[in-house]
C-alpha cells in the first residue's frame, strides 16, 4: 500500500534561483511554516479528540515540528536574522483548505490529505534547497530535514486510511494533488517555502 503520493508539479528552477537570491528571508518563513506546521498537528487534537488512533502521531509530529523551528531559529541567529514581527497569512495553504469539502468527515479526510501534499511539497523543496547549497552545515541541515519531512507526508495519508476506504482515500488524494499543482502554478515567486 503506498501511503505518499508524487506530486503533479515539480517545483521550478526559477524558484530555487529565487530562494538563494534572498536566503534569510527564506529562513523566515520557513520558521513560520515550522511553527505553523506544529500548531497545525494540535489544532487536529483539539478538533478531533474521538480520534484515539492518531493522537499520539499528532502529538509526536507537533513536537518534532517544534523542534524544527527551534533548529530554524538557532541558524537564524547565527545569522543574524530575526523573526519577523508577525507571520503572514500562507495563501497556498488557504487556496488549499479553500477547497476542502463541508461536512465534518469529509473536512477531516480533506485536512489529513493536504497535510500530506504539503508535507510532500515542503521535502521535494528542502531537497531542492539542499541541493543548491554549498557543503557546510546549512547544507547537512537541509539534508537531514528533507527526510523528515518526507516522512511526515506518510504519517497523514496512514492516518487517513485508520477511518476512510483505501479507494476514496486514494481518488480524493489525487484530485487534491492536481488543485494543489494548480495553485502552486498560480503563484508568484517568492523566497518562501510555498
Amino acid at each position: 500500500m503506498k501511503l505518499s503520493i508524487d506530486l503533479a508539479c515539480e517545483s521550478s528552477q526559477a524558484w530555487v534561483d529565487t530562494v538563494m537570491n534572498d536566503f534569510d528571508a527564506f529562513l523566515q518563513d520557513h520558521a513560520n511554516c515550522e511553527r505553523k506546521a506544529s500548531a497545525m498537528a494540535m489544532s487536529f487534537v483539539a478538533k478531533y479528540p474521538d480520534r484515539l488512533e492518531i493522537i499520539p502521531e499528532l502529538i509526536d509530529t507537533a513536537v518534532e515540528e517544534l523542534e524544527h523551528f527551534r533548529s530554524v531559529y538557532q541558524i537564524m541567529e547565527q545569522r543574524g536574522v530575526s523573526l519577523p514581527p508577525e507571520m503572514g497569512q500562507d495563501i497556498y495553504v488557504k487556496k488549499l483548505i479553500d477547497c476542502c469539502r463541508s461536512g465534518r468527515e469529509d473536512r477531516f479526510m480533506d485536512r489529513l490529505l493536504l497535510a500530506s501534499i504539503i508535507e510532500c511539497r515542503g521535502a521535494e523543496r528542502f531537497r531542492l534547497v539542499y541541493e543548491a547549497l554549498e557543503p557546510g552545515e546549512l547544507k547537512t541541515f537541509y539534508h537531514n530535514l528533507w527526510a523528515s519531512e518526507a516522512k511526515h507526508g506518510n504519517i497523514f495519508v496512514k492516518m487517513a486510511l485508520n477511518y476512510f476506504d483505501e479507494d476514496i482515500t486514494y481518488r480524493r488524494l489525487e484530485e487534491l494533488n492536481l488543485i494543489e499543482a494548480e495553485v502552486l502554478k498560480s503563484l508568484p515567486l517568492q523566497p518562501a517555502l510555498h
